[in-house]
């Protein structure tokens, strides 16, 4: 059973900056697929990044030239750097993987496994 350990979430001023990572453990083989969701109060979750295994990449147009997402596949690791905060940036922040190819797990967001999730909070 894989297991993803999310962290580096906590609260910071508009404009500052914030790094997520999220460590996979328990798999065969590391997942091919990982990414990064968030929930804000009141709203529906929403698919914030992914990162494939052969290193490409996707990213929700909200954050598009603020948040870079990476990964270690080494370490079993997925990264988030975020960068430019605002407040509406504010939600729970959930890591999540798919072991597999598949154009369907990040829009469905339907993943064969999910994070426990890291508060991000962004002041004005």
């Amino acid at each position: 059973q894989v297991q993803l350990v999310e962290s580096g979430g906590g609260s910071v001023q508009a404009g500052g900056s914030l790094r997520l990572s999220c460590v996979a453990s328990g798999y065969t083989y590391v997942p091919f697929s990982m990414g990064w969701f968030r929930q804000a109060p009141g709203k529906e979750r929403e698919g914030v990044a992914r990162a494939d295994r052969d290193g490409s990449t996707s990213y929700a147009d909200s954050v598009k030239g603020r948040f870079t997402i990476s990964r270690d596949n080494a370490k079993g690791t997925l990264y988030l750097q975020m960068n430019s905060l605002k407040p509406e940036d504010t939600a729970m922040y959930y890591c999540a993987a798919n072991q597999y190819r598949s154009d369907d797990w990040f829009l469905r967001q339907t993943p064969n496994w999910w994070g426990q999730g890291t508060q991000v909070t962004v002041s004005s």
